[in-house]
């Protein structure tokens, strides 16, 4: 991808919602939220605004046909309690277009502190022989990373060709704690864009950098984070 495409916009994302406690990072200019709050009554209205913003040289007519996807995605992700969720476009060095997608969630932990959540996860997820599992350390406490790269089918009725085909798409997770909260906050990106699943992953490291527990406007929580 181009590194141009990859810088960082500067500016927190929050993630505050009444399920989970707050907490933020700063991303990229090429991630584009998708309206998760909007109520039910303005959805479609909400996706075809997320529509231009995420084809701002569209038409009307790839707007208003994009809408109905967009806000049906919406709900699926409003629905399985997704306190956040970003489409991550960026432009590759030859033309093309880099695309994923990113979701932030929590789950509630019965674990006392971080450091014993995060051992049972990775001991949980390390069962699995297709995952890379391991605990990290990032600057707001430990976590988890588990990564795992899977071949998917394709139906024929979603390919240009009739028939089915094989794909092979990528995900990394984070798992990390409150820490003064029971719950753990679980950060995933899925994307099929593999040739360039190295820079993918920096990208997200970068991401990961930057995250902090409250709002930015917290004395213990008083830090600019400068990925660029």
């Amino acid at each position: 991808m181009s590194t141009k495409s990859m810088k960082s916009s500067g500016i927190p994302t929050i993630v505050d919602t009444p399920a989970i406690p707050p907490l933020w990072f700063v991303a990229p200019e090429g991630f584009h939220g998708l309206p998760v709050d909007a109520e039910p009554d303005v959805r479609i209205s909400a996706a075809a605004e997320f529509a231009r913003e995420l084809f701002p040289e569209g038409d009307a007519h790839l707007w208003e046909s994009a809408a109905p996807f967009y806000a049906g995605l919406t709900e699926v992700f409003a629905e399985s309690g997704l306190a956040y969720s970003a489409m991550g476009v960026f432009g590759d060095d030859n033309g093309g277009v880099v695309h994923f997608s990113f979701t932030v969630g929590a789950i509630e932990s019965p674990y006392a502190t971080a450091e014993e959540a995060t051992r049972a996860i990775a001991q949980s997820l390390g069962r699995d022989p297709g995952n890379d599992s391991r605990p990290i350390t990032l600057p707001c406490g430990p976590a988890v990373s588990n990564i795992s790269v899977r071949e998917v089918t394709v139906g024929a009725e979603l390919t240009s060709t009739g028939e089915e085909a094989k794909l092979l798409t990528g995900q990394i997770q984070i798992f990390l704690p409150f820490p003064d909260a029971p719950f753990i906050s679980v950060f995933t990106l899925d994307t099929a864009a593999m040739e360039y699943w190295g820079e993918i992953c920096d990208m997200t490291a970068s991401v990961l950098e930057t995250v902090s527990f409250g709002t930015p406007s917290d004395d213990s929580n008083d830090r600019t984070p400068d990925h660029t």
